[in-house]
């Protein structure tokens, strides 16, 4: 007997997700997804001018609250040959490595913690058992049994009044839960503790871009200059606040963070053997150590078939391998729905065909979804941070292979348990110790620079439109939390001709192409889940949010009608 279960929406997540699964039994056999609203971005920036670019491309999401912007300012400049100055460089690579720590703690603890974390049982958690734990396996100065019995008794209370808030809506007390009571009273502290946190690491892009979200930027540099004498530049109480904040980062996540991760992912094993799929993985690489296009942190490249003795070189430009297909996404192509383009020729014309929503199910024999498909070199690949670990682990990088190797034998685990759901949190974990960590160099490299008189923060060199070549292109790339992210411009006489965003989402949410390649979520669940309730269906959740899913990158608003709620002209 064949059943289709169907999570609409995926909860937990900044924007809409459906995921259909059609089962065999207690297994899942093929899973579906679908982006269930329209993107348009491309459309609201044609004809503008390029160096007002990323005050749009930002507001593509509300959560990725920088990045596309600094892949907006990066194809601009790419397109306009303008260099940044180096403290520039600096200041960028600190406001992005900031949107990592924070993004990544606020996924484990407010987005997906919650899948593997049973809040209801932490009810019956001994507060002396709990803080016995936490001394365990850190040093974190709160974890006292008097603090544990205070967040029990503010839990407790949240539960008798009937008003869960925040912990509503959970599956609490899904048989697939496995934490005992004091492990989830632990956890649920530090979900708590985290949402003071992240208040705190979110001053950083204020301080750098006057506010957050969606922080100021600038092509050819960053807004603010630095004088360390006046009250209206990066000064030196703003910069030292930058290093408290830094300090605080850091310290949450070597002792909070990782802990956790480790602590509850013993509990979990047989999350490293499920939820892998396609064994591709790409980056387009990250924080570069001078200029745009320098070495990398984060190195660029794609793993096939989990090789990590070869790392094949990834071209952004024109007949480099990225293509995107729409042969089940609701856009045509003059060529046809089986031509794939290259992001410089993209075309974003909507064709909508199926049934209004609510649906019954999706017509997934033919377009199913407002995401495309993206392909390198014909190749679905995951993108996001297990890609970037397998890649900085590949490339010799030795803090990346010594916590891979800490982590995999603190769990008794061998290196392949990294291709999985847990595997994934696990990577995302890691990742934000080595940016954390080298946050501090960047800040370390930026006073030095300071104390030898360099101050500079901007190059409006080739910034006036007269200076401008009659057409021109180019392409800003960057790691977003969730995966590489690619902005591509066309230029002609001033204005944008083109424009076309190839998100992390894009990859890793999007549908099957003309030959049935699933996409990265589409293949994850496909690989090794049963289910234990079909009517909470847990599992799919939990693979899902490994990847962090963020659709409104993915896809834009239309009303349950299929009619756009807004119009932005251009004057």
């Amino acid at each position: 007997m064949t059943e289709r279960i169907v999570v609409d929406p995926i909860t937990r997540i900044e924007g809409h997700l459906r995921i259909e699964a059609r089962m065999e039994g207690d297994r899942i056999a093929s899973a579906f997804s679908s982006g269930t609203s329209v993107r348009g971005i491309e459309i609201i920036l044609k004809g503008r001018d390029p160096r007002d670019a990323w005050a749009f491309a930002q507001r593509i999401c509300g959560v990725c609250t920088l990045v596309h912007g600094m892949a907006s300012i990066r194809a601009v400049e790419d397109a306009l040959k303008i260099d940044i100055p180096t403290n520039a460089q600096l200041i960028r690579n600190l406001m992005i490595g900031a949107q990592y720590v924070h993004d990544h703690v606020m996924h484990f603890y407010h987005l997906h913690a919650l899948d593997w974390v049973d809040v209801v049982s932490a009810l019956d958690a001994d507060p002396k058992a709990t803080s016995e734990l936490a001394q365990s396996i850190s040093k974190h100065a709160l974890s006292s049994p008097g603090y544990f019995a205070d967040v029990k008794q503010q839990l407790k209370g949240f539960v008798e009044t009937g008003q869960i808030g925040i912990f509503a809506n959970g599956y609490w007390g899904h048989p697939a839960y496995k934490l005992p009571p004091e492990a989830n009273l632990m956890a649920v502290a530090h979900y708590l503790e985290a949402l003071k946190w992240q208040r705190e690491v979110a001053k950083l892009h204020a301080i750098f871009g006057g506010k957050n979200p969606h922080p100021n930027l600038v092509v050819g540099g960053v807004p603010s200059p630095i004088d360390l004498n006046s009250d209206s530049a990066i000064n030196a109480e703003k910069l030292a606040q930058v290093k408290n904040i830094l300090d605080m980062a850091q310290a949450f996540v070597t002792d909070v963070y990782l802990p956790d991760t480790l602590a509850i992912a013993s509990f979990y094993k047989d999350w490293f053997q499920r939820g892998e799929g396609l064994g591709n993985f790409l980056t387009y690489g990250d924080f570069p150590a001078a200029g745009f296009g320098g070495d990398n942190l984060v190195p660029a490249g794609v793993i096939l078939n989990r090789d990590l003795s070869t790392i094949h070189p990834v071209d952004m430009n024109a007949g480099g391998g990225i293509e995107e297909y729409v042969a089940h996404s609701w856009y045509d192509y003059a060529g046809g729905k089986d031509t794939g383009l290259h992001p410089y020729d993209g075309e974003t014309k909507l064709n909508y065909t199926g049934p209004k929503p609510p649906y019954t199910q999706l017509d997934v024999d033919g377009a199913y979804s407002w995401i495309k498909s993206p392909r390198w070199k014909g190749n679905a690949v995951e993108v996001g941070p297990l890609a970037r670990v397998l890649m900085m682990v590949a490339s010799g990088n030795e803090q990346a292979k010594g916590l891979v190797d800490s982590a995999l034998r603190q769990l008794d685990l061998p290196v392949e348990a990294l291709y999985s759901t847990m595997g994934r949190v696990a990577a995302r974990t890691l990742e934000t110790r080595i940016i954390a960590d080298a946050m501090t160099g960047w800040y370390d490299a930026l006073i030095a620079n300071i104390k030898s008189g360099d101050t500079t923060t901007f190059n409006g060199t080739s910034w006036q439109p007269s200076t401008w070549p009659s057409k021109a292109q180019g392409v800003g790339f960057m790691e977003a939390p969730r995966g590489g992210l690619g902005h591509w411009i066309v230029i002609e006489d001033g204005k944008i001709a083109n424009y076309q965003a190839v998100v992390p989402s894009t990859w890793n949410a999007g549908p099957r192409d003309a030959g049935g390649q699933e996409g990265a979520y589409e293949a994850a669940l496909q690989d090794n889940h049963q289910m234990v309730n079909p009517d909470q269906p847990l599992e799919i959740l939990r693979t899902v949010h490994s990847f962090d899913p963020c659709l409104a990158c993915a896809v834009h608003v239309m009303d349950p009608d299929g009619t756009e709620r807004v119009q932005v002209k251009v004057c």
